[in-house]
């Protein structure tokens, strides 16, 4: 019996052993696709530097895969993110008026209702709700019951967007839920943290807060703006440590209520993201190298 065992050992040693090394391997997955973020910060009028850095990003073919924005940030990238092409975007830009976005009112608890700013929203994006924009999309607000930030990734667009956008003091508050929420930009100014909370694994922060100065505040509103970008700017460096690129456009000498350098602001926006283009393709290169990105 035990000379069988021994037997049947050697068979299994000599025989069947050096055939294990030709079973088929088991294949590794592929590695995960990259997530590409571009985080668009709260500044009031100094957001039509967004559209600038957008129309640079687009031209050099970026690949986009996730839309995150504060405030102003919010509004240009909600309607981005819907399939507008930033020649569209910027058309927009140069024709809005404060009176299409701005329902204003007896003050009690802002200046601004808001409605306005939500309609419009909705009609650029054609009513289409937040999950089903053709770039995912996520509109930060602030809880104003309890200081805590709310990122809006599904729902009404319009809505989440008048919530991000609500400057307290100015704006009135929005209920969403049974819950107040104002601005956005009073907990994360450059909601870079609520990106990569979403899935983003390259951040291209936009940052419009940098360099607060200038014009001295003409009437409470201005007073009012101002002192709000000055909160922004002293908070975003928070979030911004933790961004693979920043672009920071030069826009600190354009007053937070001023539509009359608008231009202005686009093309600085474009230039700061020229700057940062040879930064954004090493790290697309890296990507591709792993095969997150397609050649």
């Amino acid at each position: 019996m035990k000379s069988k065992r021994f037997l049947y050992a050697w068979i299994w040693i000599v025989c069947i052993l050096p055939l294990a090394g030709c079973l088929p391997k088991e294949i590794p997955p592929p590695p995960r696709p990259a997530t590409i973020a571009v985080v668009l910060g709260a500044g009031a009028s100094r957001g039509f530097a967004h559209v600038g850095v957008l129309k640079v990003l687009e031209s050099r073919k970026i690949p986009i895969s996730l839309i995150v924005g504060t405030s102003a940030g919010s509004f240009v990238g909600s309607l981005y993110a819907s399939g507008m092409s930033t020649f569209e975007l910027q058309r927009i830009a140069l024709t809005l008026e404060k009176n299409d976005v701005a329902d204003l009112i007896f003050p009690d608890n802002g200046f601004i209702r808001g409605e306005k700013l939500e309609s419009y929203v909705n009609r650029s994006v054609r009513q289409t709700s937040i999950e089903k924009l053709a770039i995912p999309f996520r509109a930060v607000a602030t809880n104003l019951q309890d200081g805590s930030e709310i990122v809006f990734g599904s729902g009404n667009t319009g809505r989440a967007v008048r919530a991000s956008c609500s400057i307290p003091g100015i704006f009135q508050p929005v209920w969403i839920g049974g819950k107040p929420y104002v601005d956005g930009g009073v907990v994360s100014p450059v909601p870079v943290l609520a990106a990569k909370r979403s899935g983003a694994d390259v951040v291209i922060a936009v940052d419009i807060s940098a360099g607060v100065g200038g014009a001295v505040p003409r009437g409470i509103m201005d007073t009012i703006l101002q002192s709000i970008d000055i909160m922004y700017n002293k908070m975003a460096a928070s979030q911004i440590a933790y961004a693979d690129v920043v672009i920071a456009p030069r826009v600190s000498y354009i007053g937070s209520g001023d539509f009359d350098k608008r231009h202005e602001a686009i093309l600085e926006g474009e230039k700061a993201a020229t700057l940062a283009l040879p930064r954004i393709q090493q790290i697309l290169a890296r990507l591709r190298q792993e095969g997150r990105l397609p050649r």
